[in-house]
């Protein structure tokens, strides 16, 4: 019973999806101005696309470990959730100094 609710639900989904692109098609045809903003947007949002991934490449790594700080601290070695009063060599602390490694 639920197999055939599915297929009717992907049937008219489908039937959807054409019926919404052909009159897309039928709007392209006939507005330009439709045409030229959607040119417009699609470049600006491929152009944000690849600025974002090669300012990740450049900028990636400097990133990372600002979050993946090393030393004595919370989860990954990095701050600790409550503040220090005492630097790190008056600590009492036998614990261990994490590394992001660990």
């Amino acid at each position: 019973m639920d197999e055939a609710w599915d297929l009717e639900f992907v049937s008219r989904f489908l039937d959807y999806l054409l019926s919404l692109g052909q009159e897309f098609l039928q709007d392209w045809g006939s507005n330009d101005t439709r045409v030229a903003i959607f040119k417009i947007l699609l470049a600006w949002l491929l152009v944000s696309v690849l600025a974002i991934h090669l300012a990740w490449r450049v900028y990636g790594s400097t990133v990372n470990n600002l979050y993946y700080r090393q030393g004595m601290g919370g989860q990954n070695g990095g701050t600790p959730d409550c503040a220090s009063h005492f630097p790190i060599w008056e600590s009492s602390s036998t614990e261990s100094l994490k590394t992001h490694r660990e």
